[in-house]
């Protein structure tokens, strides 16, 4: 058996298996360690705290199940990659809970991203994967025979929350803020597309989940299926959940079949940044992929 952790800057995941893979735990908790700090390129005291409960309470599964400490593996993204005081925040997760977290780069993070996703979704043509974090969004152009481009940016939720999310429901002049700030950020990807042409939009769990799961609770009143690791997503369900989404407060968006409080706020930018997407590089499909870098670093460990 081994543990997989995942240490976003909004999220912690974690994934236990067997020896067969099969899955035994698998759970998302709220640590939001970018929060307050992620702009400053800290880790703030509080985040440290929320980091380690969450830590603490993985560690409690874990025990649970008898795992060694040489088979969990542990991998940090954008908030700890970005941070000043990163070392102080490891030593002190190793010191409280006793996991060695291995800080990834970007790059290494959309290899491992696309190695989950290949697990869920087919890939024939063009696509560009887009996983959605709090700290970085990661792009990966590929095809059936693999990664053909790849790149991560730190424009991820919570650094775009703490720059133009400023009234609920945010203005129009915040939007407008926001795209023309990830046009000059993304000019890469632009390249990147003019080069490849990509006509499908893979989206990594995360915010494309949420997306998901409020398409199946409009179109069939239940959630996703449990066993469902993959899906064509309709483009014109993206563009009614983005109006839907961008009209309603917070109170509203929670009050949506599907939604969960995890990713109430951020997913107002998140669809900002898909939009845009979408509409600059014509871009006229979309699947989703439950599968992202957890299931990458699951692939990465098999012995």
């Amino acid at each position: 058996m081994r543990a997989i952790i995942d240490l976003g800057t909004n999220t912690f995941h974690l994934l236990i298996v067997n020896d067969k893979d099969e899955v035994l735990l698998k759970i998302s908790n709220a640590a939001k360690i970018g929060m307050g700090g992620i702009q400053k390129g800290i880790i703030t005291p509080e985040g440290i705290e929320r980091a380690l409960k969450v830590l603490k309470e993985f560690k409690e599964e874990i025990t649970k199940f008898g795992i060694e400490t040489n088979q969990i593996f542990a991998f940090g993204t954008s908030a700890l990659r970005s941070a000043s005081n990163k070392q102080e925040v490891l030593d002190v997760i190793k010191k409280e809970v006793d996991i060695e977290v291995q800080v990834i780069s970007g790059e290494r993070e959309a290899e491992l991203i696309y190695d989950g996703v290949k697990q869920a979704v087919t890939i024939s043509e063009p696509s560009l994967i887009i996983d959605i974090g709090g700290g970085s969004v990661e792009f990966i152009i590929c095809n059936h025979g693999g990664i053909l481009w790849k790149q991560s940016f730190e424009i991820g939720g919570q650094r775009l929350m703490d720059m133009f999310y400023k009234s609920d429901p945010i203005s129009h002049n915040s939007i407008e803020k926001l795209t023309d700030y990830v046009r000059e950020k993304l000019l890469p990807l632009a390249n990147a597309c003019h080069q490849y042409s990509p006509t499908t939009i893979v989206g990594s769990s995360g915010s494309f989940d949420t997306l998901n799961s409020m398409y199946y609770y409009e179109e069939t009143g239940e959630g996703v299926p449990v066993d469902l690791t993959g899906n064509d997503y309709p483009i014109e369900a993206f563009y009614k959940a983005y109006e839907k989404l961008l009209t309603k407060n917070r109170e509203e968006r929670l009050a949506i079949p599907g939604m969960v409080e995890l990713r109430v706020d951020m997913i107002v930018v998140a669809v900002c940044l898909i939009k845009y997407i979408l509409q600059t590089f014509n871009i006229s499909k979309i699947k989703v992929s439950k599968f992202a870098m957890k299931e990458g670093i699951l692939l990465l460990t098999k012995s």
